[in-house]
């Protein structure tokens, strides 16, 4: 039985002052409906360049930040935000006038900065991703414009954590200052003096675990490295990578002359002249940590700071060791799913898997069980937004959303069992997305069918079917009985339409026997 919970919503504003942008983010959250985006802007105002050698801010620099605040508070009362947090990193953190800064932002803006400190840094990304992605045992890597925060987790649990002084801004003022993105030299001595930086971690060498990468230098790097193979799918959310997709990239990026890395797509004009450094901050780690892949997160500190303050206000707003099931309660939320209509699809779904694996239709497979289960919860999503053309709406609802705690290949295959209709429209999506091989396309056509015919038995969504079995078998048909209470007219109809699912699966006729009890 899936369960859902209480309705009451916050509002929150962040403000993410950090050496390379600043930017505001809107967040509305509910238990029914998960923490959701509702304003994202952002400018680059590389803070970092108006710190002076002995890291004092100028006054130009503050100015900028207290214009940015002001800006984005009054977005934040259109929004009508019930509060707004300020926090500031590296470039305000590491400022020897701090003091002044702060001052003068609250005499000029009425809000008070909050400093977060470099343990805190770290920690909120590893907060935000073990919340957000079912990976036990990992690596967080987040590169900002001036410092780079690392963390390595077993069992969801911190273990280390560590933020090292340099970000993509600060390599770039280092190594290549007056020089091109791709200057052999500049490269080599970055490679060489972030790879040291990184050994000096004795905790951090050889975890063979997987790297997951936060934040705006991350999130480039995946989306070019999706525009070069024309990825068919929205959304950089549990993207993986390997070394060789980090070499590709980066080779791109050295190859392409720097008038032209703005028309590179997935690259932001405004990362240009710095992506190089966040890539040979990845590579240079991938080698470190022995990584068994590179997984983006789209969830990092700020999502790790609203975590934390939501926590105030809710009782467990989310749990860690059920990241995905609550979102698909998320789901079954935003598009209005009925959750004792869903709670009867699965029922029925898995009741008829059982009975097809014990006369060796399927093999046993909690994973199969798991997959079929989730899609009959799912079914027909779609049906929100249009009735007539649910499966199309079902299936590109699923695929292309940033679902917590699912890989990208197996969301798309929940998206081909949820929006299963017939086999020629089942063709049609996968042609798009040719990630999966013969035998998995017969299965998943098979666990569609299942679904149709399954989804037929509730077709009334009255819940009238108490069980079913098959009760007998012989040479060229098999019996179903199904159980049922109240009046059965429109499933009888329903199933014996779609029953042909299920003699594809058996290779034999199917006998449908209702029986009322």
């Amino acid at each position: 039985m899936i369960c859902t919970a209480d309705s009451k919503t916050k509002r929150i504003g962040l403000i993410d002052i950090g050496s390379n942008t600043i930017r505001l983010v809107v967040f509305e959250f509910s238990k029914r409906h998960g923490l959701k985006e509702l304003q994202n802007i952002k400018t680059p105002a590389r803070l970092y360049r108006y710190l002076n050698e002995d890291k004092e801010m100028s006054d130009e620099g503050i100015s900028v930040l207290i214009d940015t605040l002001k800006s984005f508070g009054k977005v934040s009362d259109k929004f009508d935000v019930e509060e707004l947090y300020p926090v500031a990193t590296a470039a305000v953190r590491q400022s020897t006038n701090l003091d002044e800064i702060k001052s003068r932002v609250f005499e000029e803006t009425g809000v008070s900065l909050t400093i977060v400190s470099e343990s805190e840094e770290a920690f909120y990304g590893f907060y935000a991703v073990i919340n957000t992605i079912e990976i036990e045992d990992g690596v967080t890597v987040d590169i900002g414009g001036g410092s780079t925060e690392v963390t390595y987790f077993e069992d969801k649990e911190l273990k280390y954590s560590h933020s090292f002084p340099f970000g993509v801004v600060t390599l770039k003022e280092i190594f290549f200052k007056d020089k091109p993105h791709n200057d052999k030299e500049a490269i080599n001595k970055t490679i060489e003096y972030v790879k040291e930086q990184f050994s000096s971690l004795r905790w951090l060498e050889k975890r063979y675990v997987p790297i997951i990468a936060i934040g705006g230098s991350a999130r480039n790097i995946a989306r070019i490295h999706q525009s070069k193979n024309e990825y068919p799918i929205a959304g950089v959310h549990g993207y993986e990578m390997d070394i060789d997709d980090l070499d590709d990239v980066f080779n791109t990026l050295v190859d392409t002359d720097e008038s032209d890395l703005e028309d590179i797509d997935g690259l932001s004009k405004d990362r240009t002249d710095i992506i190089v450094q966040s890539n040979i901050v990845f590579k240079a780690l991938y080698d470190e940590v022995g990584a068994k892949m590179f997984k983006f997160s789209r969830k990092g500190l700020r999502e790790g700071v609203v975590m934390r303050i939501l926590e105030k206000d809710f009782e467990m707003p989310f749990d860690r060791y059920k990241v995905f099931k609550n979102s698909l309660l998320e789901l079954a939320s935003d598009y209005n799913i009925d959750l004792d209509n869903a709670n009867q699809r699965i029922m029925i779904a898995e009741t008829m898997y059982y009975e097809l694996r014990k006369q060796g239709y399927f093999e046993h497979s909690k994973s199969q069980k798991k997959f079929i289960r989730h899609a009959a919860f799912l079914y027909y999503l779609g049906a929100y937004i249009d009735a007539d053309s649910s499966s199309q709406h079902t299936y590109y609802i699923l695929s292309n959303s940033n679902i917590n705690g699912i890989n990208h290949k197996d969301r798309v295959k929940l998206a081909l069992l949820a929006s299963f209709k017939n086999k020629s429209l089942l063709k049609f999506y996968m042609d798009e997305i040719p990630w999966f091989s013969n035998d998995e396309q017969d299965r998943i056509q098979a666990f569609g069918g299942l679904l149709k015919f399954c989804h037929a038995l509730d077709i009334s969504n009255t819940s009238i079917v108490k069980g079913l079995y098959i009760s007998n078998v012989d040479d060229d048909t098999i019996d179903l009985t199904i159980e049922y209470q109240g009046d059965a007219i429109a499933e009888m109809y329903q199933a014996d339409r779609q029953k042909k699912h299920i003699e594809k699966i058996t290779k034999k006729n199917l006998n449908l026997i209702f029986t009322k009890i």
